[in-house]
């Protein structure tokens, strides 16, 4: 049985543990209002960008390039070099290319299962063979472990996720797409559903028709009779679709942190209410031992005044 001293340092311990669980939910709780705010901003826009490329898309052209929307997106590219890939590639070389998965996890830990969760679904999703862009120092570790080494450093876009870098990340993708070098990009990434909920996903980015998990909402489409097209479906394709993909990557990092925010919240509320708990024991175990002491010192003391 551990004596009173013993006990007295463990309450300190647990207090001190208390204090600190305390201020990570509080943090973590102010950092996920602010996530929720920039996702949930992003997400109508997107869903009704990708409602408007899908009444758009010309049936038979999707997948035919690196954007998965066909020749049309030739004229859509930011520089003046095309970066759509012949059509004269034989699926079959397409296939035998390795996938590049961006990977996006979070740069720090106390987070319940939020990392080991999207670290799972990655090692799912890869094959031998294939390049995995980590965002995210969590990820980027498990990955160098496992002999998947990150092509570069890129946790700095899941501590300040911003559009530029994400899409500059999406264009360097787009051009070893089409140069051969990978057959498709495919998105890993956690889906924020609520604080209680945080779903991981994997979607194709580039070089693909349609993601693997995520599907559009059907209330998103839209209807042509509600879209002034002009000057024509191709030119409209071949203008957006290339910044809805950048977009995709920027969205997938907003909604990532919102999910990791809401992980730690979770997990910070849980240690809380554990050191809680552990604490009223420990308390009610030492005041039960100092009472005993108390006790048993009285009864001495009576009985040697008896003697």
């Amino acid at each position: 049985m551990p004596t009173l001293k013993e006990i007295k340092g463990r309450i300190g311990s647990v207090k001190s543990t208390l204090k600190i669980t305390s201020a990570m939910k509080l943090v973590s709780s102010a950092k996920l209002r602010k996530a929720q705010v920039a996702i949930e901003a992003m997400r109508p826009y997107e869903e009704a960008l990708q409602g408007i490329l899908a009444t758009l898309e010309i049936p038979g052209q999707a997948g035919n390039d690196v954007w998965g929307a066909g020749n049309a997106v030739r004229d859509g590219w930011d520089s003046e070099e095309s970066v759509m890939p012949g059509t004269d590639r034989a699926s079959s070389d397409r296939a035998s290319r390795p996938t590049a998965l961006v990977a996006i996890a979070s740069n720090s830990s106390l987070c319940g299962g939020f990392n080991a969760n999207i670290i799972a679904k990655v090692r799912s999703e890869r094959k031998p063979g294939d390049v995995i862009y980590s965002l995210g120092r969590k990820m980027a570790d498990a990955m160098r472990r496992d002999g998947y080494p990150t092509p570069e450093d890129l946790n700095d876009l899941v501590e300040h996720p911003a559009y530029g870098p994400a899409a500059a990340l999406v264009e360097k993708l787009a051009h070893e797409v089409e140069e051969g070098k990978y057959s498709r990009v495919l998105l890993v990434y956690t889906h924020f559903v609520s604080t209680a909920r945080q779903v991981p996903v994997a979607e194709v980015l580039l070089g693909g028709d349609t993601p693997t998990d995520v599907v559009i909402p059907s209330e998103a489409s839209v209807s042509p009779d509600d879209v002034l097209i002009e000057p024509g479906k191709k030119e409209l394709l071949a203008s957006l679709r290339p910044k809805t993909l950048k977009l995709k990557l920027y969205a997938a990092l907003l909604d990532s942190v919102a999910a990791e925010h809401a992980a730690r919240t979770v997990a910070m509320q849980t240690a809380t209410d554990n050191a809680e708990n552990l604490l009223s024991e420990l308390t009610l175990q030492y005041n039960k031992g100092r009472q005993q002491k108390i006790t048993s010192e009285i009864l001495d003391l009576a009985g040697g005044q008896t003697e």
